[in-house]
């Protein structure tokens, strides 16, 4: 998953950015309202952490630009103003959730996981594909009930494929929803991923889950 971060504190922004990439996302970062809309506009993010006060034009002004113009990233709005009203305002918008300053990293994470479940029309945190069970909140992975241990790349892609189960999903997509700019990255990497996922999920089961469609991408299903 893609995410980009729109926040002007520098301290605040470096954590946050480090921080997801832990946890096994591209992430983008911005430090102006202005710049926010431009990365928008390019990248297809999965979400958005969108800071309030950004110099430039403000968050405000960002979340009812990308929203007149149909982009549909979900939108968490972090700010330290905690008026009710500043929440309506918020989610009348088109935020997806908001977050007061200082916030516990957990929760962060977990409204992240939340706001793209919800994104994507799951209402649980455990994505099942067949026998194939993706737990996105303990970040773990079991076939036929056996755990699986997944680098964090690997995770996050089949992570993708198992929130578009059934849905082709292209390597230019794939590519763009997993890694960012930071990301020195080999034109097969994507296949190469693959290719260790299939090891690991389906080799000696009789249902394979991870299909090439050739000249399109790849999908996740139990359908031949």
């Amino acid at each position: 998953m893609r995410i980009l971060v729109a926040e002007d504190h520098p301290d605040l922004s470096r954590s946050l950015v480090e921080g997801l990439r832990e946890e096994g996302y591209a992430v983008d970062m911005c430090r102006d309202g202005n710049e926010a809309v431009n990365s928008a506009r390019i990248n297809p993010y999965d979400c958005i952490l969108l800071d309030i006060m950004l110099p430039g034009i403000d968050g405000w002004s960002v979340l009812r630009t990308l929203r007149s113009e149909g982009i549909r990233s979900a939108v968490i709005c972090l700010t330290a103003r905690d008026a009710v009203k500043d929440r309506a305002n918020g989610l009348d918008l088109g935020a997806d959730d908001y977050l007061v300053k200082p916030f516990e990293w957990v929760e962060l994470l977990a409204r992240i996981r939340a706001v793209i479940r919800r994104s994507r029309e799951h209402t649980s945190t455990v994505l099942k594909v067949s026998d194939l069970e993706v737990d996105v909140a303990r970040k773990s992975v079991r076939r036929g009930g056996r755990p699986l241990t997944l680098p964090a790349k690997e995770f996050a892609l089949l992570t993708y494929l198992a929130h578009h189960e059934g849905k082709v999903i292209s390597r230019t997509e794939l590519w763009e929803h997993l890694y960012d700019g930071q990301d020195e990255l080999g034109s097969n990497v994507i296949d190469v991923y693959i290719a260790s996922l299939r090891r690991k999920i389906d080799q000696d089961q009789p249902v394979k889950l991870i299909h090439t469609r050739r000249g399109q991408g790849y999908v996740l299903t139990d359908q031949t």
